[in-house]
């Protein structure tokens, strides 16, 4: 069978809607860890393109399987980071950075083990956008059509890293070895932000979202932690999600960045973005501030604007304003079954619909 995709939410043969959804039947669904070889082969990578996948790819190493990565690096330009490559050899996988610039610009991904090969040829890179927001396509070949076209994992990387390319190795024993020249820093204070991900996120609130901003001060509604959930998708809209957390059974990665309240004219420093890697894989936004300030109310819109590399701004458009009905139709994908929905648009469309 051949399921093919175009993400984010443009196509789908089947019931799969975009890369990382093929990606998740593949390494997680209908893989039992510790068998066989997962592998990926992709030009570009970077950190929140594989946090959907570490733990996945963590049970799979302690339980007696191997993982392949093949990426790009460049001592010029940003293919591959080191945040990504680390976490991928802390996983247990072994990496290999080939050296020549834009070469490899193939893009796949799957599994070997005892019962044939899965792949998926996809033009999504290994990155944050590659796996959300950037517009893709993907192809999944189960294991009978890849028997039927006698693709093998093993014979084509074998192909691949026979090639007379420079090749690395880079491990954790030497981080400062000539491999990590060729991978950027995505934390860099340097680090500019790519006009790409200069977008606004347009987000209805619900319930669940406003409760604790408009309860009073000391009531059983007023307890917990107050966040906004967002799309599973978000994985292109924030900072590398580094932080993993050191308590509870189930991992979270997390992020901070600077979140401007235009509306209230106050900052928080140090706003956490949390990723639940094995509960429901939703995105949360750490919204502390608005706590009993009554700000917003179910289904207001939160416009969220990235205006750095991690900073950001947020403005409440109050249902039936004109700034409500000048956003709202940009809030095309729906979360769930409650008139949660959430879309984005680019912040020079933002500032001119603003103005």
């Amino acid at each position: 069978m051949i399921e093919v995709t175009v993400h984010p939410n443009v196509y789908a043969t089947g019931p799969n809607k975009g890369l990382i959804h093929l990606l998740e039947k593949v390494w997680v669904r209908e893989h039992t860890p510790g068998e066989g070889t997962l592998h990926i082969v992709s030009g570009f990578a970077n950190y929140n393109g594989g946090v959907r996948f570490y733990e996945t790819f963590k049970h799979h190493t302690q339980l007696g399987g191997k993982i392949n990565a093949v990426f790009s690096g460049s001592t010029s330009s940003n293919l591959t980071s080191r945040q990504v490559v680390e976490e991928m050899l802390r996983c247990g996988a072994t990496v290999h950075v080939v050296n020549r610039k834009r070469l490899l610009h193939a893009k796949c991904y799957g599994v070997e083990d005892g019962k044939g090969s899965s792949l998926v040829v996809t033009s999504g890179n290994f990155t944050g956008p590659g796996m959300s927001q950037n517009v893709e396509m993907s192809a999944l070949l189960d294991k009978p059509a890849t028997a039927s076209s006698k693709f093998s994992w093993s014979d084509m990387m074998t192909g691949l890293l026979s090639q007379r390319w420079e090749y690395y190795r880079p491990t954790l024993d030497d981080l400062s070895g000539p491999a990590w020249d060729l991978l950027f820093d995505e934390k860099a204070p340097s680090l500019v932000l790519d006009d790409t991900a200069e977008v606004t996120m347009v987000l209805r609130l619900s319930h669940s979202d406003t409760v604790r901003v408009n309860a009073e001060a000391g009531s059983d509604a007023s307890k917990g932690t107050q966040y906004f959930w967002l799309s599973k998708d978000c994985y292109d809209f924030f900072p590398p999600l580094t932080i993993r957390n050191q308590r509870g059974h189930k991992a979270t990665y997390s992020c901070l960045v600077v979140m401007r309240y235009v509306d209230m004219g106050m900052e928080d420093p140090e706003c956490r973005v949390t990723f639940e890697a094995e509960n429901n894989l939703d995105f949360r936004l750490g919204t502390g501030k608005l706590r009993g300030t009554g700000v917003a109310k179910e289904g207001d819109l939160a416009l969220i604007t990235r205006v750095g590399e991690a900073a950001y701004e947020m403005r409440i458009a109050v249902e039936g304003s004109i700034l409500y009905d000048r956003y709202s139709p940009y809030a095309t994908t729906f979360i769930g079954h409650q008139g949660k929905r959430y879309g984005y648009l680019a912040n020079s469309d933002f500032r001119r619909l603003l103005n």
